[in-house]
Formats: C-alpha cells, sequence, structure tokens
C-alpha cells in the first residue's frame, strides 16, 4: 500500500489554518520555536513512514493471538515499539518533571495523526497511555505519579482505560465492578471488564489499567464510582517490577478491522484474592478524573478519523494513476488514460481531499484552542479558549471520525471492483 507522511500537510494546517504560527512567533509555547515544530514533524513523517506503515498489513493478516492469558504482537511490533520508545515519541505531550518532553497539545496531535495514519493499531495504545498520563497528572496523589507516570511517558509501561462492562456498556450506572478498601491503604479489585484496547500485550514489562469500581458504602448509580490504578505487575519499594497481580486476559474480540490492536476482555480477582489497586482521586469521585482521560481520547478520536481519511486519500490517488481505463479523442485502441483523467474520478478525489483536509483543520484548531486554556495571556483568553474547545471538542470528533468513515468508501468506490480485493490495500 502506498504511504507518504504528509508533513507539509499537516504543518500548513497546524501553523497556519489552525494558527499556532501566531503562539510560536510571540513565544507563546517557550523555547518550541517554528524551526523545532518542523524538526519534530519530519522526523515523525520519517518514522512513520519508513518504520511504522510497514507494519500495518502484516499487522492485519496476523492478529493478536491470546494463549495461557498471554496476547502475542504481530511480527515487528515489538522492534518497533522500542525504537519508537528510544526517539523520545512517547512522552511528547507527558510534562517534563516526569520525564516527558512537555510538548504543545497541537504538536502532539499532530504526531498521533502521523502514527495512526500509518498503521491505526499501533497508534490506539499510544492514545491510551497518553490519557493515562494526563489523567493521573491532575488527579493521582504524589506518590502515584511518582511511581507510574515516568515510566508511562518513557513508554516502558503502557496504560489501558478499563469502564465498559458486560451488563453495562455506556450506561456507566449498572457498574457493578467493586473495590474493598485495605488497612494498608490499598483496595482489593473484583470485576469483569470488555473491550479493553491493550489490555493484555506482550511490547512492555507492565501494563498500567485505570479501572472504574464501586467502594462498599458508594451511592447508587454514577455519583458512587470511583477510579483506582491497578497495575498488572505490582511494584517493589525501589520501583522494580514485582510479582503478578490478580489481574488477567481472559479473552481478545474478532473484530471487522483493527486486527493488530488487542481489544481485550480483562478479569480482576478471578483467584479470589482481588487484584490491588490505588485510588487516584476522591472517593465516588472517579468518573469526573476519567473524563479528563476521555476528553483527551475524544480528540484523539478525532485526529484517527482524519487520519484513515488521509491513508484512503492516499491510497486511492495512487491507485487513479496508475489504473489505466478508457481513450481520449486520437488515442489507438492499446492505449489508455489513467482514471485519474476522468471527471467523475476527480471529483471523488477531490472530495476526498477536501473533507480531509477540513476535518484535520478543525481538530489542531481545537487542540489549540486547549493550548491556550493553559497558557493564555490573562484569565479572560484562557477562558474564552477552553469555552471554544468545550464546543469543538465533541465537534471535532463526530465530524472526524465520520469523515474517516466516509472518505474510506469514496475510496473504495475510486478502486472500483478492485476496492473489495485485500491486495490493492483498499
Amino acid at each position: 500500500m502506498t504511504y507518504r507522511a504528509p508533513v507539509e500537510d499537516i504543518s500548513f494546517a497546524l501553523k497556519t489554518v489552525a494558527g499556532a504560527d501566531a503562539l510560536l512567533a510571540d513565544g507563546r509555547y517557550g523555547d518550541v520555536g517554528e524551526e523545532l515544530v518542523t524538526a519534530i514533524l519530519e522526523e515523525a513523517g520519517r518514522f512513520a513512514s519508513d518504520e511504522i506503515a510497514p507494519l500495518n498489513a502484516v499487522g492485519d493478516r496476523q492478529g493478536t493471538p491470546l494463549s495461557d492469558g498471554v496476547v502475542t504482537m504481530p511480527e515487528g511490533f515489538g522492534d518497533v515499539y522500542r525504537a519508537w520508545c528510544e526517539g523520545g515519541w512517547a512522552g511528547v505531550g507527558a510534562p517534563e518533571i516526569y520525564g516527558g518532553q512537555g510538548l504543545p497539545l497541537t504538536l502532539s496531535m499532530a504526531v498521533t495523526e502521523l502514527w495512526n495514519q500509518a498503521s491505526m493499531a499501533f497508534g490506539l495504545g499510544m492514545v491510551l497511555t497518553m490519557g493515562q498520563i494526563e489523567a493521573l497528572a491532575e488527579h493521582a496523589s504524589d506518590e502515584i505519579k511518582q511511581r507510574f507516570i515516568p515510566k508511562l511517558a518513557s513508554g516502558d509501561w503502557t496504560g489501558t482505560m478499563n469502564l465498559t462492562e458486560p451488563q453495562a456498556g455506556s450506561d456507566l450506572a449498572l457498574l457493578r465492578s467493586r473495590a474493598e478498601p485495605q488497612e494498608d491503604g490499598s483496595y482489593r479489585i473484583f470485576g469483569t471488564k470488555i473491550y479493553i484496547t491493550y489490555g493484555e500485550h506482550d511490547l512492555t514489562e507492565n501494563i498500567v489499567h485505570l479501572v472504574l469500581a464501586r467502594l462498599p458504602d458508594a451511592p447508587a448509580g454514577t455519583r458512587g464510582i470511583s477510579l483506582f490504578v491497578v497495575p498488572k505487575f505490582l511494584i517493589n519499594d525501589d520501583g522494580s517490577i514485582g510479582a503478578r497481580n490478580d489481574v488477567k486476559c481472559i479473552g481478545v474480540e474478532h473484530k471487522m478491522g483493527i486486527h493488530a490492536s488487542p481489544t481485550c476482555t480483562m478479569i480482576y480477582g478471578d483467584s479470589g484474592e482481588g487484584a490491588r489497586g490505588w485510588l487516584v482521586g476522591e472517593e465516588n469521585r472517579g468518573l469526573a478524573c476519567m473524563f479528563t482521560m476521555m476528553n483527551n481520547a475524544r480528540l484523539a478520536v478525532g485526529i484517527q478519523g482524519v487520519a484513515i481519511a488521509e491513508r484512503a486519500m492516499q491510497q486511492a490517488e495512487a491507485y487513479a494513476h496508475e489504473r489505466r481505463q478508457g481513450r481520449k479523442a486520437g488515442m489507438g485502441p492499446d492505449q489508455a488514460v489513467a482514471i485519474a483523467e476522468h471527471p467523475d474520478v476527480k471529483r471523488n478525489l477531490m472530495t476526498m481531499r477536501a473533507l480531509t483536509e477540513a476535518s484535520r483543520a478543525i481538530c489542531y484548531r481545537t487542540a489549540l484552542e486547549l493550548d491556550l486554556a493553559e497558557i493564555g495571556a490573562d484569565e479572560e483568553e484562557r477562558r474564552k479558549a477552553y469555552e471554544t474547545a468545550s464546543l469543538l471538542t465533541p465537534l471535532a470528533k463526530a465530524f472526524s471520525t465520520d469523515i474517516g468513515v466516509e472518505v474510506a468508501s469514496i475510496g473504495v468506490q475510486v478502486h472500483g471492483g478492485m476496492g473489495y480485493v485485500e491486495e490493492t490495500g483498499a
């Protein structure tokens, strides 16, 4: 499948359309200037094109088989993930005090788009870890922050989000997982969670789960939900990996796509002992803490829609210039033009590009407003930016994911019947 990281298009959308150039010029982003942004985008584009993109087809074919509670990632994923971490990409947006780079959200979203263009299955796990860092940084105790965030920011560990249960989809009022307080200040977690992205894998030595559960005396409904951090392996006092926690993967969903992203069913407390976890934020206020992570994830999911649209557009454009069919006046019977010259195919390709660029612009503008909500010159500017971001975030997610589906569908039509054949890549 043809793929080229659209660094120039992303740079234009980020700086000119979204308006980051003004913030870069007046020093709002501190040491982050235009030259650094360009260098980061170019290197991220190179890594996405050369290292991650080749994983896409391999991962789709091999999937993530589960055996005895262990998920095996497709061939090449481990090596590329380690190289990605060594390049410092895991901590792009993480706070500097925890070993991250503390770069603006706009830039973090731009490189997130590149990872997901190259292989959405690869990029999905990284999005969840990024969101978990933000949730822990805002709500966790200092002890939890110091124990978990540096390892997440380095990529040594990855993070997950555990909300959904078999009897409770998006209706979290029906959540049944429970947390029993212990004398040492920890909790024992019991319950089953489904649809947990990267809930189990062999890329890292540890996986950190954020889990919603109820305390014994919790009020009914969503007002009685608390948030807990539950590692796959317990952590010793010196920071080393300790014993296995009472949490395991008991199933991997067989999805229609994104086969290299393990979507897991997780069980907590299967041995009867309970998985050890620690409270994040206040008791019965877990949903507010989790929504910090989910708001980050909503914009990232919008970016994934842009990424899918970009990849489908590139595939369709490449095919339309290779596939020859039909003749112009004066051509011989053994000659044919590329279908990219057919008016209706041109219209489809232009529609794909327009929709992709529009969704990218909305997402990047949303990220910029979220940045301004933190670094605005005064309280009024920060307030306005926060309100604008609150309006744009659901629009960015809904519009961009719809566009991802629509552009991919148009791309299949550009391929004609070959769009239904796997080897063409549509």
